[in-house]
């Protein structure tokens, strides 16, 4: 069995609405086992036989969109990718500051994300390119009116990426194996590009 997470970009913000037991209940339909979700922004923790990452996330987004009638994008992550990435956050926490990792589930967009940023004032926002990830802070009073939050919620990267808070990586970092769905009250601070 393989762990991934499910990240899904757009739901509970902009008209989307999809409640966490529905979304969990879509995902067990397609078979995959341990189906967990965390805060309602979102993330779906799950099990699968399936060895083609490819095929779980084209039939997670074929039955997003049948199910609850929108266009779905997901970018999949193991969960060794996963708890690499948190490990390899490059910026310390700031009193301040929000801390965020832009997820892809195409590298050569995340570089044309960095190639077309505007040059970032370091005393408001900073990013750092990862292993298939953008890394990003931002001080919490300029938030998603920063340039590089504007650049990234762009329709040309709409498909193919989504940003998570740090916090709220943490937080899916700590589903135990095997868990069971839990009720999903979110809690979690703004989430930019959904």
């Amino acid at each position: 069995m393989t762990r991934y997470i499910a990240l899904l970009r757009g739901i509970n913000v902009g008209g989307i609405n999809i409640r966490m037991a529905d979304l969990a209940e879509t995902v067990r339909g397609l078979g995959h086992t341990a189906v967990t979700t965390v805060l309602a922004s979102g993330n779906v923790v799950l099990e699968t036989s399936e060895t083609d990452a490819a095929a779980v996330k084209t039939g997670l987004e074929r039955a997003l969109s049948e199910r609850f009638g929108y266009e779905a994008w997901v970018v999949l992550v193991d969960w060794p990718r996963l708890t690499g990435t948190v490990a390899e956050y490059p910026f310390e926490d700031r009193v301040g500051w929000h801390s965020y990792v832009l997820f892809g589930s195409e590298p050569a967009r995340l570089d044309d994300l960095l190639t077309a940023a505007p040059e970032l004032d370091p005393n408001d926002e900073r990013v750092q390119r990862g292993t298939d990830v953008v890394y990003w802070q931002v001080r919490r009073a300029v938030g998603i009116k920063s340039p590089f939050s504007l650049l990234s919620g762009k329709a040309r990267f709409k498909s193919t990426t989504t940003t998570r808070n740090l916090r709220t990586l943490r937080k899916i970092l700590a589903v135990p194996d095997g868990a069971a769905p839990e009720p999903a009250v979110s809690k979690a601070g703004p989430n930019p590009a959904g």
